[in-house]
């Protein structure tokens, strides 16, 4: 050698395919054709390296992935110059796989891969290789470093990234429309050969779509696809190695595409005429029906807008759009009156409300149908001439006067007659009449405006052949005016006229009012009673502005002689008739100081000054009246505590005697008790009660059968007594109940309204005035004809 140093001899043996890159140093790897590679490194420095004419790097390998021998793969093999071959040396070798994947014969340096390789796990390994002294443990040749890396075979086919691609184009697209890209890698190395060169190709979809072999991209292939037709395609893309040739590995991919719809059809309607059925009495927003327009689109490019374009019945129908099921509803806009016009003919158009300008080629996106709608003849109540009647009536008529008509008609074809009535609930005072054949109103009480001015009463009209079909019409009723009201005071006039007064002193204004009504305002006139006129100390001045003065006449009143003056007033309007009313001033004479002051109109304040005030007498008469008043709640409660009941509570269990207080009036009162009962003991079953007082039981008695077969006082009580015990129902202590019963020969006879049922025709109540005042009730209330009385 040429240094004296050392050195270290590295012998490695490397497999390609077909061939190795090293000189087989033993039998296993015969066959290879032999390459020979010596590392030479001095023991001061691993730079000082000797290298063979060949021109590659020493330290670096292939080893062939995916080995499928039984035995070892051989690596190499690694030897020193200082192996003398007397076993003094061992190898060693550390690094990526040392002792696992890769081993070291330690005498003859020989290494093996145990495993086999995979590039695509781990493509280089590094390795450090080392020759020591077996005795001394120490290196005789320093640590060298090298590369083994991994051959690629094609041994992984292209993978897609999704196993399953979705996309979506609209329908009608242009060819060469862009629809998705998928991407397939493979695992195998790009650098060496085209094991990674991947090539798309289409197996499922044609002629719709294409696919570019390089980049993957999807297109479409095929024309004016439509949705309507055809919505899903499935395609399956495949990707193969080897750039596609022969051998080459493949994986597969499949796209799912959609057609997405697009306003390409217009709504078409099913049938050209519809027809429908609607009773003249369906309230107005009514359906009638519906109607529908086909539209082979989805979503908003189907919604579909209706309308009444045009026919008889525009404004008497209308029509909405469902938008749920994008129908069309018809509803009754007006009222329908199948005796003016029972059939509508109607002209409906459906149109698209998102049109796409692209398509409009394809024809107009609208449709139209006709509707016809028959109106149906139903039985309606009868209808009033107008919706409401104000009649005016003056409060002085007559009763029985016609104050006005209410007309009303049945609307259908038959026009059943009418029958007019008042709903009482609108008069409970029966104040009006109407006449049920020709509806005109008529008083049947006198009228007063001043108690109340308008009167609202209901009419009913009802066909006389079916009275449910009924109709209601209001009726306001003002009574008018007349001048039946006299005028009279605005208040009490009590007024005084001092001792010392003077002539011609005004004591007192007077005011008067008219209940009555007048149009161009009320004038009253006053004066003195004609008896009065020239004699009485007091005159009276009218003030022509509805007011009038009294005034002294002389000088000087005493009231010892005269304390208290009435002095009559007549008042009178000047209203037709004309109303005239007298009324009473009241006029004391009192003391009154130089400054006309009132002092005193007592006329005994004189002879005792110290007399009590108005105020002090008042309030005595408010306690007298406040201590009458808890006298007599006293006695109510003490009277009310006398009739609590026989038993209070449930332990109050004894004997009780009910007294009624009743005096009997000897032989003569044949009303009080009728001893027969007792003798005939079947007189019970009679009822007959006392008119003279109110009993008080506290239970029903239990009704038995009279004792037909003993006739004695004593026997039928002692029987009665018995069956009482024994009754269940009996109260828990003896009680005494006396009943009285109406003797015979009444005027009335039964006043029972039972009996009247079995009577035909109406009844004649007039007999009821001739019977006394105790009738008087009875007479107003059944005398008077009834308030839908026919003319």
């Amino acid at each position: 050698m040429m240094r004296t140093y050392h050195c270290f001899w590295l012998l490695f043996w490397a497999g390609q395919p077909h061939q190795s890159f090293l000189t087989p140093l033993s039998k296993r790897t015969s066959g290879f054709p032999e390459k020979e590679k010596v590392l030479i490194l001095s023991g001061n420095s691993r730079r000082d390296l000797h290298r063979s004419k060949r021109s590659w790097m020493w330290n670096q390998f292939f080893l062939l992935e995916e080995y499928t021998g039984t035995d070892y793969q051989y690596v190499g093999k690694l030897h020193s110059d200082q192996d003398k071959g007397d076993g003094s040396l061992k190898y060693i070798l550390s690094g990526d796989g040392a002792g696992d994947l890769f081993i070291i014969n330690e005498n003859t340096g020989d290494i093996q891969a145990t495993k086999r390789l995979d590039r695509e796990e781990k493509p280089v390994y590094i390795l450090r290789a080392q020759a020591i002294n077996r005795r001394t443990g120490r290196p005789v040749e320093p640590e060298s470093e090298f590369i083994i890396k991994i051959h690629d075979i094609n041994d992984n086919e292209p993978m897609f990234t999704k196993d399953v691609y979705n996309a979506s184009i609209p329908e009608m697209s242009d060819v060469g429309t862009f629809v998705v890209q998928v991407t397939a890698t493979d695992a195998d190395d790009p650098t060496y050969g085209n094991s990674a060169k991947v090539v798309y190709s289409i197996l499922q979809g044609q002629p719709y779509f294409s696919v570019e072999s390089e980049t993957g991209i999807i297109k479409t292939a095929l024309l004016n696809m439509d949705r309507e037709n055809r919505e899903q395609y499935q395609v399956v893309i495949q990707a193969k190695d080897m750039g596609g040739q022969m051998g080459g590995l493949s994986g597969t991919t499949t796209v799912n595409i959609t057609l997405t719809d697009v306003n390409d059809n217009p709504p078409r309607f099913p049938q050209s005429t519809y027809q429908f059925r609607a009773p003249e009495s369906t309230p107005p927003d009514s359906p009638v029906g519906r109607i529908k327009a086909n539209d082979a689109d989805v979503d908003e490019n189907a919604e579909i807008e209706y309308s009444i374009t045009e026919g008889d019945g525009y404004d008497m129908f209308g029509i909405t759009t469902d938008k749920d099921t994008q129908e069309g509803i018809i509803t009754v806009k007006k009222a329908l009156d199948f005796e003016n016009k029972n059939l509508y003919i109607l002209k409906v158009e459906a149109t698209n409300t998102h049109v796409d300008p692209r398509f409009l080629y394809l024809g107009p996106f609208k449709d139209s149908a006709t509707v016809r709608i028959q109106v149906e003849d139903v039985d309606e109540p009868p209808v009033f001439s107008r919706p409401a009647y104000i009649m005016e009536v003056k409060e002085d008529v007559p009763i029985n006067s016609v104050i006005g008509t209410v007309t009303a008609q049945d609307p259908d074809a038959a026009r059943n007659p009418v029958k007019y009535s008042v709903d009482r609930h609108t008069d409970m005072d029966r104040v009006f009449n109407i006449n049920s054949g020709n509806g005109s109103i008529f008083t049947s009480k006198p009228l007063d405006r001043e108690t109340l001015l308008w009167h609202n009463i209901t009419v009913i009209a009802a066909e006389i052949n079916n009275p449910k079909q009924s109709s209601r019409v209001p009726v306001f009723i003002k009574v008018l005016d007349v001048n039946d009201n006299a005028p009279e005071f605005a208040m009490f006039y009590e007024t005084f006229v001092c001792e010392n007064a003077k002539a011609e002193q005004l004591i007192q204004t007077l005011s008067a009012v008219d209940k009555d009504d007048s149009y161009s305002g009320h004038q009253f006139s006053f004066s003195l009673a004609p008896e009065v006129a020239v004699s009485s100390n007091f005159t009276l001045q009218d003030n022509r502005d509805n007011t009038a003065g009294i005034f002294t006449r002389k000088n000087r009143y005493n009231r010892h002689e005269m304390s208290t003056y009435f002095l009559p007033v007549v008042i009178s309007d000047n209203d037709y008739p004309i109303q005239s009313s007298t009324e009473t001033v009241t006029i004391r004479v009192c003391a009154c100081d130089h400054r006309g002051k009132l002092l005193s109109c007592n006329a005994e304040a004189l002879i005792h000054p110290t007399g009590l005030s108005t105020g002090a007498l008042i309030a005595i008469l408010l306690c007298i009246i406040i201590l009458l008043v808890t006298v007599v709640l006293f006695a109510a409660l003490r009277r009310q505590r006398k009739k609590e009941p026989l038993i209070i509570s449930k332990e109050d269990i004894r004997d009780n005697i009910v007294s009624y207080n009743d005096e009997g009036g000897g032989e003569e009162d044949t009303q009080a008790f009728d001893i027969g009962t007792l003798r005939n003991p079947e007189a019970i079953d009679d009822n007959k009660l006392r008119r003279d007082i109110v009993p008080e039981t506290l239970f029903m008695p239990r009704r038995t059968a009279a004792a037909r077969d003993n006739t004695d006082v004593r026997d039928f009580i002692n029987q009665r007594l018995k069956e009482n015990d024994t009754d269940p129902t009996a109260p828990p202590y003896d009680s005494l109940a006396t009943y009285a019963y109406e003797g015979n020969g009444s005027v009335a006879e039964s006043l029972s309204s039972l009996e009247s049922v079995t009577t035909d025709g109406d009844q004649d109540y007039d007999y009821l005035s001739d019977w006394g005042p105790r009738f008087k009730k009875l007479a107003d209330m059944y005398g008077t004809m009834d308030s839908d009385k026919d003319s």
